[in-house]
């Protein structure tokens, strides 16, 4: 399993939501590339920057920010309103190793494919955000129709071989990831998953490994680590575990 540390940043500050609630912020750092600095300094061999403004608006305000960020050299994914072919592509210029896909990958399905066509599908990763298994968009402002599992396959059968799944219920929370919606979406052995939301403490990345399924890609930690109750090291020796 890998070890994804959360950047996520809204306002050129290194922030987290609660519950997905943009009304509901704290910030942290306020340069953000003071926080991956940490990350890495702590043995990070990841890095996961989402940018808060582009995932609710569409534009990539943060864009200097993800360049310097990649520049440290640690392989960098990267989402929030990447929404067309241009902006996947300037991302992949500002140096990052993985795309990552939300609203766009829902409401414009031919872009996954011209995107997974240019990049492979190793290289682009789709963000499956969802209230009560259904799947959000739109920076978790609108709530879809769809279950988030037959998304999943749906996606897989379009080439995309990494998800990152959040219960947006759950994430800043730290009460623990969804192991429920987690086990579904590993039932269906189609694609590699990536938990998010809901790490508060390192037992809650133990219960992940506990899992013990080849499709669990990684765990990625956001709050937890800026409040100190899990740090990098220590959680790399969970998932090392795996």
């Amino acid at each position: 399993m890998n070890l994804y540390p959360a950047i996520d940043i809204r306002g050129g500050r290194a922030v987290r939501l609660r519950k997905g609630d943009f009304d509901a912020e704290t910030a942290y750092d306020a340069d953000p590339l003071d926080a991956a600095k940490r990350w890495v300094d702590g043995g990070a061999q990841w890095l996961h920057v989402v940018d808060l403004d582009g995932a609710k608006d569409g534009a990539q305000a943060n864009a200097a920010h993800l360049e310097r960020i990649a520049a440290l050299g640690v392989p960098v994914q990267t989402g929030g309103g990447l929404r067309t072919a241009e902006a996947v592509q300037a991302a992949f210029d500002r140096g990052v190793t993985r795309v990552i896909l939300g609203t766009a990958a829902l409401e414009t399905p031919e872009l996954v494919d011209e995107i997974v066509a240019d990049h492979g599908g190793s290289g682009v990763v789709v963000s499956l955000d969802a209230k009560d298994g259904f799947v959000t968009t739109r920076g978790w402002v609108h709530t879809t129709e769809l279950r988030v599992a037959e998304v999943a396959a749906s996606l897989a059968a379009r080439g995309i071989e990494r998800i990152v799944y959040t219960d947006v219920g759950r994430d800043g929370m730290g009460e623990g990831t969804d192991l429920s919606g987690m086990r579904e979406l590993l039932a269906l052995d189609a694609v590699d998953l990536i938990a998010s939301g809901g790490i508060g403490a390192l037992s809650d990345i133990q219960a992940l490994v506990d899992l013990d399924h080849p499709r669990l890609d990684g765990v990625i930690v956001g709050k937890a680590l800026y409040e100190g109750q899990v740090t990098v090291p220590d959680a790399l020796r969970v998932v090392g575990a795996a």
